[in-house]
C-alpha cells in the first residue's frame, strides 16, 4: 500500500470514528509533519478527501472535517429502507437454512459487543448483518455502491448508538427481522425496517444533543 493511501485510510478512519471532529481543521503543516510526507502528495490526499464529502474546503480556512449532513443521511436510511423492505421479502423465499445460520451467528457477535460495551464491535456486525442480507439475496453490489456515498450516515449513526438502551433495541429488532422472515411474514417487515433505519432521522433530541457536528 503506497504513503498516500495508507494517510488516506487514517484519515477517513479517524472522521468516521469521529475522532477528528466536524470542524476540525486540517492543516496541511501539521499533517505533514506528523506523516513524514511533503506537501504535494498530501495536497492530492486531502483533494481526494474532498471529492469523498470527508472534508470541505473554506476559504481562507482551507480543510475542514465535513459537518454531518442530515439531508444526506435522510436520502441515504431512504435509499436503504426501500431497497431493504424488497430484499427481505424476496429472502423470506429463499432463504437458506445455511443463510439463517451465518445471521444468527453475526446476531451472537452482535449481542456480545452489547454485553462489552464495545460500540465499535457491534458497529461492524450491525454492517456485517445487513451486508449479508444484501448478499445472500444476490445484490451485493447495491451494497457496495450505497458504501461509497456514506460518509454522513456513517458518523450520524455512531452518535445514534452511544447509549446502550439504543444497542440492545437495535438487536432485537435484527431478531425480529429475521424471524419475519424465517416464518415468512412478509406483511410485517415494510413498517419494521421503516422504524429500524428511519424512525430517529428527524428527532429533535438528537438534533439538540449533537447540534455542534451538524451542517447548519
Amino acid at each position: 500500500m503506497s504513503i498516500k493511501a495508507e494517510i488516506m485510510n487514517t484519515l477517513k478512519h479517524e472522521i468516521l470514528t469521529l475522532a477528528l471532529k466536524p470542524g476540525t481543521i486540517l492543516s496541511e503543516t501539521a499533517l505533514s509533519e506528523r506523516f513524514q510526507i511533503s506537501r504535494t502528495p498530501l495536497r492530492d490526499v486531502l483533494k481526494q478527501l474532498a471529492l469523498e464529502s470527508y472534508t470541505d474546503i473554506y476559504p481562507k480556512k482551507g480543510n475542514i472535517v465535513s459537518y454531518i449532513d442530515l439531508e444526506s443521511v435522510e436520502q441515504i436510511t431512504y435509499l436503504r429502507s426501500t431497497l431493504e423492505k424488497e430484499i427481505l421479502k424476496d429472502l423470506s423465499s429463499q432463504l437458506l437454512l445455511t443463510g439463517v445460520h451465518e445471521l444468527k451467528d453475526i446476531l451472537e457477535r452482535q449481542k456480545e459487543a452489547i454485553g462489552h460495551n464495545d460500540i465499535d464491535s457491534f458497529l461492524n456486525q450491525d454492517d456485517a448483518f445487513h451486508r449479508a442480507l444484501y448478499r445472500l439475496a444476490g445484490r451485493e453490489f447495491l451494497w457496495n455502491l450505497i458504501q461509497q456515498s456514506n460518509v454522513h450516515y456513517l458518523r450520524y449513526r455512531r452518535l445514534h448508538m452511544l447509549k446502550t438502551e439504543k444497542l440492545a433495541g437495535i438487536w432485537k429488532e435484527h431478531q425480529s427481522l429475521l424471524e419475519l422472515m424465517v416464518h415468512k411474514e412478509t406483511a410485517k417487515i415494510g413498517p419494521l425496517i421503516h422504524h429500524h433505519l428511519r424512525e430517529d432521522i428527524h428527532s429533535l433530541d438528537f438534533q439538540e444533543n449533537f447540534s455542534e457536528y451538524l451542517k447548519k
